[in-house]
């Protein structure tokens, strides 16, 4: 396995569930021992986590580069593309930041159900571990695609859970995906992502849906065209 941001080769681990947000979810130990590793295992060298390292590999493939992620947002061919990176993806906000045409939008500060940017502004829209998080995920990657040009691509992650299929939390207690005294409702989990997380970008109109692997299953993106 190597490390589609930067390269390297070598990973260490490290646990990030805790019990409570294992049961919140139902997870079996092995669910919870990839999940673990999705957000946990990094590399050594960039410190990329698995989850970012799919991103990164999901964004190389729309491009259609050969380069690793940071030496591609250094060439001629970053610097013609206007990115719109919706929440820190990952580790990835200080390498994406480096492109000339690249704008973030602080979540939840930005409305996902109102981009405030004019339809087809950006070639690329990524975000990362958000849409969970968001009321109407549909609708949020519809606005998504509403902003991207005829030819532009969303890169994105969410958690998802592979034997099972997707849920709402409606009625159930409330999940957080981290601190609720710091992050509040917005970092409340609205959705929990299975093997069908392909057919939402496929609902809000996208064409061309792609997933792409890290130790699967362990750290899955998606890339969709408009």
């Amino acid at each position: 396995m190597l490390c589609a941001v930067c390269g390297g080769a070598e990973f260490k681990a490290k646990p990030v569930l805790w019990p409570r947000l294992i049961d919140q979810w139902q997870l079996s130990p092995a669910e919870a021992a990839y999940v673990d590793r999705q957000q946990g295992e990094c590399c050594t060298t960039c410190g990329a986590n698995l989850r970012s390292i799919a991103l990164a590999k999901a964004l190389r493939a729309v491009v259609g580069t050969s380069l690793t992620l940071q030496d591609f947002v250094n060439s001629d061919e970053a610097s013609k593309l206007r990115v719109l990176e919706l929440n820190e993806a990952g580790t990835l906000n200080p390498i994406l930041s480096r492109m000339n045409g690249h704008v973030f939008g602080a979540y939840p500060q930005v409305d996902m159900h109102a981009l405030p940017w004019p339809a087809e502004t950006f070639d690329i829209v990524i975000h990362s571990d958000t849409l969970e998080h968001v009321p109407d995920p549909i609708h949020a990657l519809a606005e998504c695609r509403r902003v991207l040009r005829p030819t532009g691509s969303l890169c994105l992650t969410v958690p998802i859970i592979v034997g099972r299929m997707s849920r709402g939390r409606a009625g159930l207690p409330k999940s957080y995906h981290g601190d609720p005294q710091e992050s509040g409702d917005d970092y409340m989990v609205h959705t929990e992502f299975g093997a069908d997380a392909w057919c939402f970008l496929l609902e809000a109109g996208y064409t061309d849906v792609s997933i792409v692997p890290i130790a699967y299953p362990a750290a899955l993106a998606m890339a969709a065209r408009r």
